[in-house]
């Protein structure tokens, strides 16, 4: 939800940037005169070389160093342009123009490291907006939001015009579980600039975060035209039972951005609201698009199942079993489909398989003595439905009376041949 501000950060620090370009001394020969030129046309490429060879010629003049280390910074070579910065800063300690420059770059690569060369810029010009908004930035990047409160309230002070000063104070005041202040600032962000307006949607992950899911459907009810908003709308509903209201939100959210897991949740969205063939139909699309999903093919085996379709859910079972051969999930509810079906010589293969993958549990003894009891192979049968009544210990009832009663049975057969 936070990725209103990274882009818009992003003109900002070039705005202060070409701001500064206006502190740069005029240098009088080629090529530092080129270099210039060519950075007043925003020709950042042909700057860099000029000022290079410039730089070449003259490296301890600390204005040309200053120049390339902004084309490079343009250019969007940073590195290389925090490099120059602190050569500028070796030949002219504590030169305004460039420890703010420096520290904007090193403020998302190393907020730590930007430290020092914001409180500097900002300890020269108290009542300046960029040393101020920037240091405010740099100590939220580093988790120390009270910190960087009176900072982003500074550069407020200095730009009462400025969405990102205020949006940065609510994230501050959010972070630090003052969510009533925070929803206020983000409002005022997106009353200066309308762009700002999702960056409200902070304050309603914070209440998912903190499980206020009423408070954060409030604030997402807000955006009725944002697909995230609006499938994290369908998400809350979803887990609150409240299916029927979460479906038109999971449909707009993927008739904007279609993605496979918001088309399973609203298949199980109309499964739940008892709109079975609409849920069974999107499931079909789901595992068209998704053919070789184990998860998928699963669900949807198991939706077969449940409306007794049973053929339609040997087949995604088998489809599973052959997308994920070592899942015992998936051989075990293929043994299942394929003994009601009275596929008998498969699910006892189906069921080798669940035992070669690892320890049979109780349910799988019983599946196979049936299997064998069902094909006449009493003496493995009997074996497999005693082993079964010495694992459950009382735990099927159903079951555990079955295998006594067929186990009676079997003994007599065996007994007369």
């Amino acid at each position: 939800m936070a990725g209103w501000k990274p882009a818009l950060l992003e003109a900002l620090k070039l705005k202060c940037m070409v701001w500064l370009f206006a502190f740069l001394l005029f240098a009088q020969e080629e090529p530092a005169a080129e270099g210039l030129r060519a950075l007043e046309a925003k020709n950042h490429a042909a700057a860099v070389t000029q000022l290079k060879a410039a730089a070449e010629k003259s490296p301890k003049d600390h204005e040309i160093l200053f120049n390339l280390a902004l084309a490079y910074s343009l250019n969007g070579q940073e590195q290389l342009a925090t490099e120059q910065y602190r050569k500028v800063l070796e030949l002219k300690p504590g030169l305004y123009a460039a420890e703010l420059n420096l520290g904007i770059l090193l403020q998302s690569q190393s907020p730590e490291a930007a430290l020092p060369h914001l409180e500097a810029a900002r300890k020269e010009k108290p009542r300046e907006f960029s040393p101020a908004f920037h240091l405010g930035e740099a100590l939220a990047g580093l988790g120390r939001y009270a910190d960087a409160e009176p900072h982003y309230v500074a550069a407020i002070e200095s730009d009462p015009k400025s969405p990102h000063a205020f949006a940065g104070l609510a994230l501050a005041e959010l972070r630090l579980g003052r969510d009533k202040d925070a929803q206020a600032h983000f409002t005022k962000a997106a009353e200066i600039d309308p762009q700002f307006a999702p960056a409200i949607l902070e304050v309603a992950e914070y209440y998912r975060e903190k499980g206020q899911m009423d408070s954060a459907l409030a604030v997402y009810e807000k955006f009725p035209d944002d697909a995230a908003a609006r499938a994290k709308s369908g998400e809350i509903l979803f887990e609150a039972g409240r299916y029927g209201e979460a479906i038109p939100h999971l449909e707009h959210a993927y008739r904007n951005a279609p993605a496979p897991a918001l088309l399973l949740r609203i298949a199980g969205a109309y499964l739940k609201s008892n709109q079975r063939e609409k849920g069974l139909a999107l499931l079909q699309q789901a595992v068209q698009a998704l053919p070789q999903d184990f998860d998928v093919r699963m669900l949807y085996g198991r939706t077969l199942r449940e409306g007794k379709n049973m053929r339609g859910a040997l087949g995604e079972f088998a489809n599973a079993a052959q997308i994920k051969p070592d899942s015992q999930e998936a051989w075990s509810e293929l043994a299942n489909m394929q003994i009601l079906l009275e596929l008998y010589p498969n699910a006892l293969f189906s069921l080798d398989k669940v035992k070669a993958l690892g320890p049979e549990k109780e349910g799988h003894l019983f599946l196979r003595a049936i299997i064998l009891d069902k094909m006449q192979q009493y003496g493995p049968a009997l074996e497999n439905y005693q082993q079964f009544l010495a694992k459950a210990g009382g735990k099927f009832p159903d079951q555990e009376f079955q295998a006594r009663q067929r186990s009676r049975i079997i003994h007599k057969i065996l007994s007369k041949r």
